[in-house]
């Protein structure tokens, strides 16, 4: 049996409720996967990554629930892995089919709710960064590539941490209008940031589940899973 690990930032302020909602997502990734046993750490619980690591073997692979190759995948990751030899695949948000599933979802969403997409407004709320333009860069080109495969009537983008602002972004909009958060995980900026910018804003419309949460995601990310295990 081969053995994976998704590892997502997590909670430093309280560690447990997203180890736990991690662990509940990786078990249903756990079901999609192929003679692979899928386990989950969060970086911000002391110890539970190397917990992980010490009772994987050498060719456990690693899947960051990121949404960019920045410090946390690059340098702080490869720290706490120390000297085990597990491979770390790419983070999700830079996967070069997100755009498309996340567009299968976006499709779907639209078609529940019979609006067309030249009618409706779509606000991306990310992260960004006051330190690295690399979480901003990663955020604006998935909503070009996104903007390519649903014709909205406006495609936005704000940020948490950098002009312009989610509330910058959403201003504006009116009742058809989608707001999708850019994240990995629902943690402190997608229950507390994104809300209160889009009440700033008056923001109306129907906020969906973050990235990482829409319903092709899954199936993805079991996919990378297995594929780094068959390409060895």
């Amino acid at each position: 049996m081969s053995h994976a690990i998704i590892v997502a930032h997590g909670q430093p302020s309280d560690p447990e409720p997203a180890e736990a909602a991690l662990a509940a997502f990786a078990a249903k990734v756990n079901a999609l996967t192929q003679h692979v046993a899928v386990h989950s750490a969060t970086l911000a619980a002391p110890g539970a990554l190397e917990a992980k690591l010490d009772r994987a073997p050498e060719n456990s692979v690693i899947y960051p629930l990121f949404m960019a190759k920045g410090w946390f995948v690059t340098s702080a990751l490869p720290k706490r892995l120390g000297h085990h030899p597990a491979k770390i695949l790419d983070p999700l948000g830079i996967d070069p089919d997100l755009p498309a599933l996340t567009a299968e979802a976006l499709q779907s969403e639209l078609s529940d709710k019979h609006w067309a997409a030249r009618s409706t407004d779509l606000v991306i709320a990310a992260h960004g960064s006051g330190r690295s333009r690399n979480p901003s860069s990663v955020a604006l080109q998935f909503a070009k590539q996104l903007a390519g495969l649903v014709a909205f009537k406006s495609v936005r983008v704000g940020f948490v941490e950098e002009p312009p602002s989610i509330s910058d972004a959403a201003n504006g909009t009116e009742d058809q209008a989608l707001c999708l958060p850019f994240f990995a995980c629902a943690g402190g900026h997608v229950q507390e940031d994104v809300p209160q910018e889009l009440d700033r804003a008056g923001f109306s419309g129907v906020v969906l589940p973050v990235v990482g949460e829409l319903p092709p995601i899954r199936q993805q990310i079991a996919k990378k899973i297995n594929e780094a295990f068959d390409s060895a």
